[in-house]
């Protein structure tokens, strides 16, 4: 079973911040899928597709961003999900917006949730997805940045990036991720 996993916080507050673009990322494979995630447990919400390629889980960990891999974690157990076989969509301040940059490995670069992961699942070598979303404007402090709404000019990258993510994650579901990263990494 493959695992896909966005990062972001849960309710309604945060739905539509920058934070959350793992979750958008998650909502639009769910939505395209026909898949909503209609499974509570291991402190996320998930669903579990047949696809011709095999089992794929779709995750949102609803630990808040900062904790995230306590569901990641928990659920890889249960299930016994290889950290090969899992790819984690964030947001990256180092990207420009709407840019998307995929790894196979990596520190957390500042970011909480990865660091997160990196506790919770022992190791730095799993495939990450990084959606950029750039640095804040001079003055603004970076939680006011990423838990701020994109604006209206962002909005059609953003829209634009959610679905190369998605593409890239299917792609995925039949191609080792190096090839993945080789095709969009360069587009």
């Amino acid at each position: 079973m493959k695992l896909i996993i966005g990062l972001g916080n849960p309710g309604k507050a945060y739905e539509q911040t920058r934070h959350n673009i793992g979750f958008k990322v998650i909502d639009y494979l769910a939505m395209k899928w026909n898949a909503p995630l209609t499974q509570s447990k291991f402190k996320g919400m998930y669903s579990v597709i047949h696809r011709p390629e095999g089992k794929v889980m779709l995750l949102k960990p609803l630990t808040f961003m900062n904790l995230s891999g306590e569901s990641v974690g928990a659920l890889m157990d249960y299930y016994d999900i290889a950290v090969e076989d899992i790819v984690v969509i964030y947001d990256d301040l180092d990207l420009p917006t709407g840019q998307l940059r995929l790894r196979q490995k990596g520190s957390a670069g500042g970011h909480n949730g990865i660091k997160s992961l990196i506790q919770h699942l022992g190791t730095q070598e799993f495939n990450r997805m990084r959606i950029g979303i750039s640095r804040p404007p001079s003055g603004m402090k970076v939680p006011d940045y990423v838990l701020s709404r994109f604006s209206e000019g962002e909005i059609p990258d953003m829209a634009q990036a959610v679905e190369k993510s998605a593409e890239a994650c299917e792609l995925w579901l039949s191609k080792p991720y190096l090839e993945v990263m080789n095709q969009f990494n360069g587009a």
